[in-house]
């Protein structure tokens, strides 16, 4: 049975950091190409970033780019996400995923196999 748990989430003010964690079992982790998506109330869930199974390639959605990093311990079986310079509209509930394809590192969810829970992540100003 595959499970991807998220933890990591909580309330920071406008400019803070947080850092996001997804512990998977069930798979063979570094078989996957690894994804980090995220739903705000009344909104459709969006892409926020992926990484292929090496680590070396990365993935961000342009809102993001240049404050959030996405990252992999392929030994831990966890994927991160490192979130800086937050701002309120990144206020979301914040989803893991794994993909057996590598289509998964374009950002479309639909490739996606297998999703955590989510957890939220609140940026008050």
């Amino acid at each position: 049975q595959v499970q991807l748990v998220e933890s990591g989430g909580g309330l920071v003010q406008t400019g803070g950091s947080l850092r996001l964690s997804c512990a998977a079992s069930g798979l063979t982790f570094s078989g996957y190409t690894m994804g980090w998506s995220r739903q705000a109330p009344g909104k459709e869930r969006e892409f926020v970033a992926a990484i292929m199974w090496s680590g070396a390639n990365t993935n961000d959605a342009d809102s993001v780019k240049g404050r959030f990093t996405i990252s992999r311990d392929n030994a831990k079986n966890t994927v991160y996400l490192q979130m800086n310079s937050l701002k309120t509209e990144d206020t979301a509930v914040y989803y893991c995923a794994a993909s057996s394809s590598a289509r998964a590192y374009s950002g479309g969810a639909n490739y996606y196999d297998y999703w955590g829970q989510g957890t939220q992540v609140t940026i008050s100003k």
